[in-house]
């Protein structure tokens, strides 16, 4: 079968309907019409001569030897890719439009003081950061990067590890003078406690404690529920209760008094932060250097 720049090209085009999900998407991506998407996979099917892709009205869904096919060519348009942008002179330039998901609290207290440094050091490059607690479909909102704090989900974006941070109690001395400071974490059912809705369960998280490998569950009660980290430690820092959180969000406001950490002896839980990518590819320069930055950012706080 001769290897022309057209199987190249519909090769091309399948890829990044699986990536984006549905023809219309890949169409926008690769400045195509969406018939002629239809087409470019209509013509690679008619060469191999085996279907490809099972679709339906809502949706598009590789076949076996669909999923065979892209897992072996996938790796190689990469490397295609990445081989004409070093061409260029292009591989290691930071620049265009960077459109980030970050954790509300991540994006305040760490993300935010320190941004202005980042784009100093790129100056080619401009940012759109959306923030919210759920991850959400990155695709489909041209999302390039999400930062998220927790394990992260079943799906077919790409998770990359970047640290741990410890679970912290914490309170205002302004709450501690008003209603006194409890030693040990059984003495909170005594307190009022800021609790968080998890987005999977919709009920409140329960407290954890860890020490030396035991884990001790402490039931908490408290007047506020909220859906959002960023406001929980607003409420915290304003002496509203007491409230568990990252030590990655909270250490310049624990280093300035803002906060006092409760129970440091059963703060042995860690969270992890993750990044995420909406495509199997490696991640554009632009990308990168983001993350790179997250991760000078997270080993700081």
């Amino acid at each position: 079968m001769p290897n022309d720049g057209r199987l190249l090209g519909n090769l091309s085009v399948l890829v990044s309907v699986v990536e984006t999900g549905n023809f219309a998407r890949a169409a926008e991506a690769l400045g195509l019409s969406p018939s002629g998407v239809s087409r470019a996979i209509g013509r690679l099917e008619a060469r191999l001569g085996v279907r490809l892709l099972q679709r339906t009205t809502r949706s598009v869904h590789l076949t076996d030897e669909g999923e065979r096919l892209v897992a072996q060519v996938g790796p190689l348009l990469s490397g295609i890719e990445d081989a004409a942008l070093s061409a260029a002179g292009d591989a290691q330039a930071v620049r265009g439009r960077l459109r980030v998901s970050l954790d509300p609290m991540f994006s305040r207290l760490i993300v935010a003081p320190r941004l202005t440094a980042f784009l100093a050091q790129h100056p080619a490059l401009e940012i759109e950061i959306v923030t919210r607690d759920e991850l959400g479909d990155l695709v489909a909102e041209g999302i390039d990067v999400a930062v998220r704090f927790g394990v992260p989900p079943s799906s077919s974006l790409v998770a990359r590890k970047l640290l741990d941070t410890r679970v912290l109690t914490v309170a205002a001395p302004a709450y501690l003078a008003a209603h006194g400071q409890p030693r040990t974490p059984k003495e909170l059912a005594a307190h009022g406690c800021i609790q968080f809705r998890d987005p999977v369960t919709r009920r409140p998280f329960e407290w954890e404690f860890h020490r030396r490998g035991k884990v001790t569950v402490v039931e908490t009660t408290g007047p506020i529920l909220v859906t959002d980290s960023a406001t929980m430690y607003g409420l915290c820092v304003a002496g509203a209760g007491i409230a568990q959180v990252l030590e990655a969000s909270v250490r310049d406001a624990l280093e300035d008094g803002r906060l006092v950490e409760l129970f440091p002896e059963h703060a042995e839980e860690t969270f992890p932060l993750y990044a995420f990518y909406p495509s199997r590819r490696h991640a554009p320069p632009k990308v990168r250097a983001f993350v790179d930055f997250c991760v000078a950012l997270g080993r700081r706080a």
